[in-house]
C-alpha cells in the first residue's frame, strides 16, 4: 500500500533576485489540500493566476525550466521542484511575486533548508507513484536519457557529463539513489555552472547582469573564476539536482533508474511527459478501463464523421481545452488504399491533414461553451509533410490551442509515427452550430 501524502505543516517565505532576468521575488510556501499536487501562483499580476507544476504545462525556455498556463509563466523552477521532490512533499501552493523563482545560492540548498524548516506534514490520502515498468528512451543528437525499471524502492539516477573539451571541467559520472539525507548532503549544494565564454554571451544580451562569478560558478580552462568548487564533481551534481526538478513535473514518486548522458532540461522534460502519459495510462488500466479517455464510442458522441470518414479511433491525452493527443491506427483494409495507390500503399496527404483537424474538433469540445458546435475548416497554413504514411504505422495525433475565440479556432496541429514528424500544419476552423450546417 502506498505511503501517505504529504505537505508542509507551515508556511515558510524567502526572497532574492532571478538568476536571469535579475528582478526581485518573494516567495510563500503554504500547506497544500490533499491531491493539489504542487501549484506555483502568480501573485504579481492583476488577477493572480495559478500554474500546475505538471509536464502538461512546461513552457519551452534556454537553461531552465519554465512552466505556462493561459498568459501566466513561472520560470526557474528547477532547484525548488528538486527541493520538493527529494522532501517527499505531494502538496504545496507556492506564491511568487515575479516571474522567475531566486536564483539565491545558484543551487537547491536555500531551498531545501526553508521546506525542511517549515516541517513535513502526513495527509489522509494515498500517494501517487510512477513505477518504471518498461524502458523509455529519449535521444536528441548526442544527448540522451534513458528510464529503466529499479529493484530498489527509489529513484536511482546515473549521470554521465562529458564535458572533455573543456579542461576546467572534464568528464564527470556521478550514481546515486535519492533520498531526503543524500540529497542535502551531497546535492543540494551543487550550484549553477557557466562556462566564461557562456558567461559573456549572456551578458552582452543583458541577461544575468547582476551576477558576478562570485555569485554562480564561472568556469575557465583552469576552473572556477573568483570561487571555488564545493565539490571535485560539483558540476554533475548540479546536473542530477535538475533533472530531479525536471522528473518532479511528472507529479508523483518515481520509481525507477534513469540514465543520462549530457541530458539539459528539454529532454529531460520530454521524458517527464512521457513517463506522467505511462502513469496516466496505468492508473486507467487499473481502474478497469483502457488506455483512452475517449474510445470509438464516445468520439462518435462528439463529431459527426462516420465510416469511411471517422479517422481517429481513441484519444489518450487531453490537457483541459489545451492540448490533446489521439490515436489513428492505419491498416492495409483502409478504402482509399485500393486507389492510392494499389502497388505502393500511401496514406494520402489530405487525409492526414483530416485526421489531425478531427482531433481539434475533439480538444474544442471539451469547452462546455463549445458543445454541440462543429468545427468547420476555414484554412491552413505551414502545411508540411515529412514522411510517407503506409499500412501497419500508428499516427499520434497532437493539436494545441493557439487561439480559439467565439467563432473562430486555431491549432497547431502535428502527425507522428515512432516519435518521427510525418506532417504538420496551423489549422484554422469557424465554430458553428450544429443545426446551422
Amino acid at each position: 500500500m502506498n505511503r501517505p501524502q504529504k505537505t508542509i505543516a507551515g508556511e515558510v517565505r524567502l526572497s532574492g533576485r532571478g538568476m536571469f532576468e535579475g528582478l526581485h521575488a518573494s516567495v510563500v510556501f503554504k500547506p497544500g489540500p490533499v491531491n493539489t499536487g504542487v501549484v506555483f501562483v502568480r501573485t504579481d499580476i492583476s488577477v493572480p493566476a495559478s500554474i500546475p507544476a505538471t509536464a502538461k504545462n512546461v513552457r519551452e525556455m534556454s537553461r531552465r525550466t519554465a512552466l505556462m498556463r493561459g498568459n501566466a509563466s513561472i520560470a526557474m523552477i528547477e532547484h525548488c521542484m528538486a527541493s520538493i521532490s527529494a522532501l517527499e512533499i505531494d502538496n504545496i501552493i507556492i506564491e511568487v511575486s515575479g516571474p522567475e523563482m531566486p536564483g539565491l545560492d545558484g543551487g537547491a540548498f536555500e531551498y531545501f533548508r526553508a521546506l525542511k524548516k517549515a516541517g513535513v506534514a502526513e495527509q489522509n490520502s494515498p500517494r501517487k507513484e510512477a513505477v518504471i515498468k518498461e524502458p523509455v528512451s529519449i535521444t536528441e543528437g548526442d544527448a540522451s536519457i534513458h528510464a529503466l525499471p529499479n529493484s530498489l524502492n527509489a529513484l536511482s539516477i546515473t549521470y554521465d557529463m562529458d564535458y572533455t573539451r573543456h579542461t576546467g571541467i572534464g568528464r564527470q559520472l556521478f550514481s546515486c539513489d535519492v533520498s531526503e539525507e543524500y540529497f542535502e548532503k551531497n546535492l543540494a549544494p551543487a550550484r549553477t555552472f557557466l562556462l566564461e565564454a557562456e558567461a559573456r554571451q549572456f551578458q552582452s544580451h543583458g541577461i544575468g547582469t547582476h551576477l558576478t562569478p562570485r555569485d554562480i560558478l564561472v568556469i575557465n580552462s583552469d576552473g572556477p573564476i573568483k570561487n571555488s568548487f564545493r565539490f571535485s564533481d560539483e558540476c554533475v551534481r548540479h546536473k542530477i539536482v535538475d533533472l530531479i526538478g525536471d522528473l518532479a513535473l511528472v507529479g508523483r514518486r518515481i520509481i525507477g533508474r534513469i540514465v543520462a548522458y549530457k541530458s539539459g532540461h528539454a529532454i529531460n522534460q520530454k521524458l517527464a511527459r512521457k513517463l506522467l502519459e505511462m502513469a496516466e495510462m496505468q492508473d486507467r488500466l487499473e481502474a478497469g478501463g483502457t488506455d483512452a479517455l475517449l474510445d470509438i464510442r464516445r468520439i462518435q458522441k462528439i463529431l459527426p464523421h462516420r465510416y469511411p470518414f471517422l479517422l481517429v479511433d481513441k484519444i489518450i491525452d487531453i490537457d483541459g481545452y489545451r492540448f490533446i493527443r489521439g490515436i489513428k491506427n492505419v491498416t492495409f483494409n483502409e478504402m482509399f488504399f485500393q486507389g492510392h495507390f494499389p502497388q505502393s500503399p500511401i496514406m494520402p496527404g489530405v487525409l492526414i491533414l483530416e485526421a489531425m483537424a478531427q482531433v481539434s474538433g475533439l480538444l474544442f469540445a471539451q469547452r462546455l461553451e463549445l458543445t454541440g458546435r462543429l468545427a468547420m475548416l476555414l484554412g491552413m497554413d505551414n502545411v508540411k509533410f515529412r514522411r510517407s504514411v503506409v499500412p501497419g504505422d500508428q499516427l499520434v495525433l497532437t493539436a494545441e490551442a493557439m487561439r480559439v475565440r467565439s467563432k473562430i479556432a486555431e491549432c497547431k496541429c502535428q502527425a507522428l509515427v515512432n516519435d518521427k514528424l510525418a506532417a504538420e500544419a496551423e489549422i484554422r476552423f469557424m465554430l458553428m452550430d450544429d443545426n446551422a450546417v
